[in-house]
């Protein structure tokens, strides 16, 4: 999140926080066919074989005269000027009722069907893309060919963890409740998980 990442650029640590759309930047990735296929097929499963929604870049935007309108071509009227979110300020519009109620692409555009508000989408502000956010401020950072290396280390010292505690420890999944009782149960896997390490080391 903004907040997390403003600590921690704060705090003088050398973080690199990869978002949810790491892969898709990497020229690695981006014309691979494997991961386009794999990822497709994590997206359906997810979505129960929905088809995926309009973002707002599927939108007709003209910041001059302040006008909006969705993917069937119909007006949105603006619901707001300047909404802060995450730091950042943006111009909302919303689709009329009455229009997304009929509207054919309704299951590309909302998940569930409108009962009191139409699609709601909103755009940064000129002000807000021209001022970078932590966020993107760490796209950057872990885009560069220091931070592909550097976050490229987590499968060898991060991953192993996991794959340990999960598989080879067979905790897949916190089996009591409670905060301190989940604490608790992560906190005694993870003493075995060192005890192991500090063994392995003795031989």
């Amino acid at each position: 999140s903004e907040a997390n990442l403003e600590y921690m650029a704060k705090s003088g640590f050398d973080t690199y926080i990869a978002d949810n759309q790491f892969r898709k930047r990497n020229p690695l990735f981006k014309d691979s066919e494997t991961y386009e296929t794999e990822q497709e097929k994590r997206r359906l499963k997810r979505s129960k074989g929905k088809p995926r929604l309009f973002t707002s870049e599927d939108f007709h935007y003209d910041e001059t005269t302040q006008t909006c309108r969705c993917p069937a071509g119909n007006d949105m009227w603006r619901s707001g000027i300047n909404v802060k979110s995450h730091n950042q300020k943006y111009t909302r519009f919303c689709g009329y009722l009455k229009d997304c109620k009929v509207c054919p692409l309704q299951q590309q555009c909302m998940r569930k069907p409108p009962i009191k508000t139409g699609r709601q989408v909103q755009f940064k502000n000129d002000e807000s893309r021209k001022k970078l956010s932590y966020i993107d401020k760490m796209k950057v950072k872990i885009d560069s060919p220091i931070g592909r290396r550097q976050y490229s280390k987590r499968l060898g010292c991060i991953e192993p963890v996991f794959g340990n505690i999960t598989v080879n420890k067979g905790m897949n999944k916190l089996t009591l409740r409670g905060q301190t009782k989940v604490n608790a149960q992560w906190q005694l896997y993870c003493l075995v998980h060192n005890i192991e390490k500090l063994q392995n080391t003795m031989h």
